[in-house]
């Protein structure tokens, strides 16, 4: 007997990053958390939680950084540390089932997690979407606005930005779950 899940957490993170080689992956920090709840029954969505981090490693963040995210210094230098705002998403997540798009997000939560000294806000338990809509639909992994486009939706939001990117994942789920079919009829793009 399979187990029913009741709520899913969809959650996408942007964190630290330049294009020079200059910041280690392992020192890259979050710099915003998007997290969309879903419905297990129904599979829309039921509340969001959004917020900026404070980074404290490299606390200045590189110009491409806010070009690709579109997240500039004025809204990390005001925001919470990951230390305050991990139990906000803990209790936000409570009893959700935690969803990505890869296994980047649950990596990179943990390394902060331990960074802080404190527990991971979400959990050993993961579900890495990215695997399961190439399972779902036949073919290899691709990013998130493939797949999107593999189903015939328009991407919504700035990429790169996590409230932005996780609503688009969450769109994604019905698909990636089995409960939606994704139609031949969309267009494939070669790899």
């Amino acid at each position: 007997m399979s187990e029913v899940i009741t709520r899913y957490l969809v959650v996408d993170l942007e964190a630290t990053c330049d294009d020079h080689g200059a910041l280690p992956r392992e020192e890259s920090e979050i710099i915003e958390i998007g997290a969309v709840l879903v419905d297990g029954a129904t599979l829309e969505p039921i509340a969001e939680f959004q917020t900026f981090v404070r980074p404290l490693v490299h606390p200045r963040l590189s110009p491409f950084c806010t070009e690709l995210t579109t997240i500039t210094q004025a809204d990390v230098a005001r925001a919470p540390t990951f230390k305050i705002v991990a139990p906000k998403l803990a209790a936000f997540g409570q009893g959700a089932l935690f969803c990505s798009w890869g296994g980047y997000d649950r990596n990179q939560l943990e390394r902060d997690a331990r960074r802080a000294g404190v527990r991971a806000p979400l959990g050993p338990r993961h579900l890495n979407l990215k695997e399961a809509f190439a399972r779902a639909a036949g073919e290899g992994q691709s990013g998130t606005y493939g797949a999107l486009r593999r189903v015939g939706l328009k991407p919504t939001g700035t990429h790169h930005r996590g409230i932005d990117d996780a609503r688009n994942i969450a769109r994604l789920l019905p698909y990636a779950l089995g409960r939606a079919a994704i139609g031949a009829g969309h267009e494939r793009r070669p790899r």
